[in-house]
């Protein structure tokens, strides 16, 4: 059980990476958009993040639920963000730096609480 909640927290990790590596290849002037790494990597993240709450939750292990609602609350709004823009040819700068705070946000929250 613990090879696998590791497993899931790799994956989770490799998530945000490609979402927050997404965002930061668009620093600068120019227009910003939708990549695809930004489109796969906030999908992994929160599906292996879902999963890696069931994987603790089936374990021993004790589960933040205040955490992890604040994660999933996050995690969803950046899911539903990016899906409702990934077919735009450009998006805002403003709505590019949202998603920035609240990518760093979510780290922040596993990271810090």
């Amino acid at each position: 059980m613990k090879l696998l909640e590791h497993l899931l927290l790799i994956v989770h990790i490799l998530g945000f990476s490609a979402l927050i590596g997404g965002l930061l290849v668009q620093v600068g002037p120019g227009a910003k958009k939708v990549l695809p790494a930004m489109r796969d990597g906030v999908g992994t993240a929160f599906i292996a993040g879902l999963a890696l709450v069931g994987v603790l939750e089936a374990g021993d292990e004790e589960v933040n639920h205040a955490k992890i609602g604040v994660k999933f609350t996050i995690g969803l709004i950046l899911l539903i963000l990016v899906m409702a823009n990934v077919r735009k040819d450009k998006i805002p700068t403003g709505l590019w730096a949202g998603l920035l705070v609240l990518s760093i946000a979510n780290v922040s929250v596993a990271v810090l609480w």
